[in-house]
């Protein structure tokens, strides 16, 4: 008798699945058992224009190997179209299982130089998206006392970078909400984590190459491939995960990483309590060696993934 899959008999929708990160998870999810809504929207790295065929070639690649797919050209950033993904799933396959929320655009720009159409576009795909699909999904997650999110963050929000005010933004809020969902619905048996990738994709490919360390930097990304995402977004999405949530981690290549999250480092207690002048002569001297340095993503993960 053959081993069961990881996934037998889940039901995942995944977005942004037509290219990149997302296909790999939709490819691998079937791979693993599960019945797959393929989403996307088919638009470019800045979110224009719409395009079925990279859906639908994501589907051919799952029925041709085998698994059960379907594709969905939904907008994520549109709260009617998030519900019409699950009610796709649940219509098509008996259920909703897993949520992988991966649909994103860029539209980087320096930030005294972005405009607010600009910040809201990245806004509604990102954040809005992760929420309007784990808003559709929840009840039944509750329902059936059983769920889980995958979402995808970013070190250009837990770190930094520059010219992504509105992207580090938005990621840095799914890292929230995440940890918020994960909070909120540990009740009811549902789990929510995040990952921070770093794979060559259409978003990545917007990176700078003027100077011979940005070509350096970018050529070493180009061997992250996409696929190298999957098996942790798997191993999220399965029972064998169960007692894992709220948690973040990045994928480099072969390198996984749990990253940690904001808690207090240093503390004064002052018990005549504080003015200006006190806290400038005793607590700023105090912390000072504490301080988080400003650093950008690249400076923080400066070691070659293996």
């Amino acid at each position: 008798m053959s081993e069961e899959k990881m996934l037998q008999g889940k039901v995942v929708v995944v977005t942004g699945a037509g290219r990149g990160i997302g296909r790999g998870i939709a490819i691998m999810a079937a791979e693993h058992g599960a019945k797959v809504v393929v989403n996307d929207l088919g638009g470019t790295e800045q979110g224009d224009g719409a395009d079925q065929i990279p859906a639908m070639e994501v589907v051919k690649t799952i029925a041709d190997a085998g698994g059960e797919a379907i594709a969905n050209f939904g907008n994520v950033a549109n709260a009617d179209d998030a519900g019409q993904m699950i009610e796709d799933a649940r219509s098509n396959f008996g259920s909703i299982d897993c949520i992988v929320n991966n649909a994103g655009i860029l539209r980087d720009v320096i930030f005294h130089k972005m405009s607010e159409a600009e910040f809201d576009a990245v806004i509604a795909v990102h954040l809005k998206g992760s929420f309007n699909v784990s808003r559709a999904a929840a009840p039944y997650f509750r329902e059936q006392q059983s769920g889980s999110f995958v979402h995808m963050t970013s070190t250009s929000g837990l770190i930094g970078n520059f010219g992504q005010a509105n992207y580090a933004a938005a990621k840095l809020g799914i890292a929230g909400l995440s940890r918020s969902i994960a909070l909120d619905m540990s009740r009811f048996g549902v789990r929510s984590n995040c990952i921070s990738p770093f794979a060559w994709s259409r978003l990545i490919g917007t990176i700078p190459q003027g100077t011979d360390a940005e070509r350096e930097r970018v050529a070493k990304i180009q061997q992250m491939t996409p696929e190298k995402i999957a098996p942790l977004a798997v191993y999220l999405l399965a029972n064998a995960a169960a007692d894992i949530t709220g948690q973040i981690f990045v994928v480099r290549n072969n390198e996984i990483c749990l990253m940690s999250q904001p808690r207090p480092i240093r503390n004064l207690q002052a018990s005549e309590g504080w003015t200006p002048e006190t806290v400038a002569s005793r607590f700023g001297p105090a912390v000072k060696s504490s301080l988080v340095p400003l650093e950008r993503s690249g400076d923080v993960f400066c070691w070659d993934p293996v």
